[in-house]
């Protein structure tokens, strides 16, 4: 078994020990895999293992699992829903070979989405660790995912955002202020999303309740989302909340998942939960996920894989769920896993490339913590090329700052300035609500109004004020 991934140049061999070992060796240096001590030992090393990995037949990755079939239901998920009808047209290819197509004419958005249920998240990771960035920017951006709930999220030529109205406390007038704020700049499209200060059913009600009245008193056609643990929102649910979306973090291990408190039949049942309530105008997408490399090893319940590897099989997770919105949480849990802006913006390329040529609509909460060797310039970096990218979407914080979570994001502004520059529009029935409320003048230029549009003054300062959801 060893010698399959034995690597000769010239009079020096090197000898990967299976297959788990080669892809580590092949991955672009990042700090989450050097504190697992799978990294290579050096940039030769590395070059090496990226030249023996894309001589590797894709097939490969069907022969040999990474996680015992046995012991992982997320091996069993994979492996158990391979289309192999939509995997034929590429199953002689390489790793190498398989780049190339990529990156050619031939692989049309089209042919990109027949060959979807045909991949496997390894093999997706695998084709990424040959890619320069410049190459996760081009396939992505032929990879177009669309879902639907009471909007439309990721076509072309359309970015959408998450407004996060976090508040310490959970304060209600603070919640709604930035609610208000959001929506001024045009944020929202993807979800009106809050992560609770106190996490428990009764405060997931009452924040579900707060955002369900706001987006009806003023006829938004977008949907709420209480980031709460899946469990809780069954409880809310069975509570008869008003529930839109359902929220959870995942990981691409049974381990991981085990350590959030879940596996994929509470997601089945929380699925089924949430399409019986019947809340969607235009489609039934009513799953939101967030994963972040590095969450495996954190949990340790890597397996001895890279984080990178671990990242891309959480994706199967999200797509056997039909989700309305998956992102990755880029920079997040520290540097501990991606050490600086470098590192940050090689994560959020290679998650929304491989989460797209899965199949998922990936998003990105372009982030970092305070104490990463990165600021808001890398942020600018990586935004702006998710943006020429497709990225489905992007989170809209006031100020940049989450006073919640204590972690640095993408602003209401920075989407404004995504939009502007790149040409790029919300959501169209947004869209369209932004204009006819004057919100926006202007749509296709994302010009905010100059005033207070009608539509808020008065009903709104009741809610700011706190008053009908003590």
């Amino acid at each position: 078994m060893a010698d399959r991934y034995r690597f000769t140049l010239g009079t020096r061999t090197w000898q990967f020990g299976c297959l788990a070992e080669l892809l580590a060796k092949a991955t672009p240096a990042r700090s989450g895999d050097r504190l697992a001590g799978v990294i290579a030992g050096s940039a030769e090393e590395r070059v090496v293992a990226q030249m023996r990995l894309a001589e590797l037949p894709l097939r490969e990755f069907l022969s040999e699992a990474l996680i015992p079939y046995e012991e992982d239901e997320i091996t069993r998920l994979i492996l158990d829903t391979h289309d192999k009808k939509a995997f034929a047209p590429i199953s002689h290819l390489t790793v190498g070979d398989f780049r190339n197509w990529l990156l050619s004419d031939h692989a049309t958005p089209e042919s990109l989405e027949r060959l979807r249920s045909g991949l496997t998240p390894e093999m997706v990771a695998a084709v990424s660790k040959l890619m320069r960035n410049q190459d996760l920017i081009l396939v992505a951006k032929k990879c177009h995912v669309i879902t639907v709930f009471r909007n439309t999220i990721g076509l072309p030529g359309h970015l959408s955002t998450r407004l996060q109205p976090n508040h310490p406390t959970d304060d209600v007038s603070g919640i709604a202020a930035s609610v208000l704020d959001g929506l001024l700049y045009g944020n929202g499209d993807a979800v009106i999303g809050i992560n609770p200060a106190t996490d428990n059913v009764s405060q997931a009600v009452r924040l579900i309740g707060l955002l369900d009245d706001v987006i009806s008193k003023y006829e938004i056609p977008t949907q709420s989302c209480v980031l709460t643990h899946v469990t809780n929102t069954l409880e809310a649910i069975e509570q008869g909340a008003p529930v839109d979306l359902v929220f959870q973090s995942i990981g691409g291990t049974e381990a991981t998942n085990s350590s959030f408190g879940f596996n994929l039949a509470t997601l089945q049942e929380a699925r089924e939960a949430a399409l019986s309530l019947k809340r969607g105008t235009v489609g039934n997408n009513v799953m939101y996920f967030e994963t972040g490399q590095g969450s495996s090893l954190s949990a340790n319940a890597h397996h001895g894989l890279d984080q990178q590897t671990c990242e891309a099989r959480a994706y199967a997770v999200a797509r056997q769920f039909d989700p309305l919105l998956v992102n990755t949480v880029v920079g997040f849990i520290g540097p501990e896993y991606l050490f600086d802006g470098k590192e940050i913006t090689r994560a959020g390329l290679e998650d929304h490339f491989c989460g797209k040529l899965l199949g998922v609509p990936m998003g990105c909460d372009i982030c970092y913590t305070n104490h990463a060797e990165a600021d808001q310039n890398d942020m600018d970096n990586l935004l702006t090329l998710l943006g020429v990218a497709g990225c489905n979407f992007i989170m809209g914080i006031p100020g940049s700052d989450d006073i919640m979570l204590n972690y640095q994001t993408t602003s209401f502004h920075d989407a404004l300035y995504a939009r502007r520059v790149l040409g790029l529009e919300p959501a169209p029935e947004f869209g369209e609500w932004l204009a006819r409320t004057r919100i926006f003048e202007d749509v296709s230029r994302a010009e905010p109004g100059r005033e207070l549009p009608e539509l808020f003054r008065g009903p709104l300062k009741a809610l700011t004020q706190g008053k009908g959801h003590e």
